[in-house]
């Protein structure tokens, strides 16, 4: 065999090795559901009751990675961020009153609605990023509505997180931690800007005698917090 004919060979055999090595790589998948704790925030409760509307395709929301450059994943997200909006969401009213669809309050049973859509996920993996980090981007819009249907307020809500990879022993348990601290990111961000929307912040104004009666009812909450949440409404 010649010198070229070997030559030849061998740059062969390497591009095998490559594009079987690139298959094995790519052919890797992985498929998980989002698992992790939030913690109640500390705040003061408005005296409302919140209709939640978690449509189907956000409370089973699933992201399916469709680039062929990258691994296969399917990632769970659904149960984790209805977790963590009623983790939140209760901390912040008197009631939450969770539901599929908008149905109408007819009888103040319901005081406003509350309607997220989760509109963008997106991940790195320190292959693509160069750095030892796993990071993770949301983009959710989110919409209040009162009893009636009618819109109050909408605005879009970002939200990340990052964690080292050395921290973990495997991809998923790391990709897993950046998305819990990427919701938790969320839902601090919620709890703190929520009540400061403008439109909501007047609508509130609005509601003060409902919230006031509503708060003065036997067994619902104390006089001090009946100040607080009317002062806060106020903000």
């Amino acid at each position: 065999m010649s010198r070229v004919s070997s030559a030849v060979a061998v740059t062969e055999i390497i591009k095998a090795f490559i594009a079987i090595s690139m298959s094995l790589l790519l052919g890797c998948s992985s498929k998980f559901e989002v698992n992790g704790v939030f913690p109640e925030p500390v705040i003061d409760k408005i005296p409302l009751v919140l209709g939640v509307i978690y449509e189907p395709e956000f409370a089973s929301y699933r992201y399916i990675e469709k680039d062929e450059q990258r691994m296969e994943r399917d990632i769970g997200i659904g149960k984790a961020q209805v977790k963590l909006f009623n983790t939140v969401l209760n901390a912040m009213f008197l009631q939450v009153l969770p539901s599929t669809e908008f149905k109408p309050s007819s009888n103040d049973s319901v005081d406003m609605f509350f309607h997220p859509v989760i509109e963008e996920f997106q991940y790195n993996v320190p292959r693509e990023t160069k750095v030892n980090v796993f990071e993770v981007w949301m983009k959710y819009h989110l919409r209040v509505f009162d009893s009636q249907g009618q819109l109050i307020a909408d605005w879009i809500q970002t939200a990340y997180g990052k964690t080292p990879s050395a921290m973990f022993k495997s991809q998923e348990k790391a990709l897993n931690e950046a998305m819990i601290v990427a919701l938790r990111d969320l839902g601090a961000s919620l709890s703190l800007r929520f009540f400061h929307v403008p439109e909501i912040n007047s609508w509130l104004k609005q509601r003060r005698q409902v919230m006031t009666r509503k708060l003065s009812a036997p067994g619902k909450i104390c006089d001090t917090c009946l100040a607080k949440a009317i002062q806060r409404s106020e903000l």
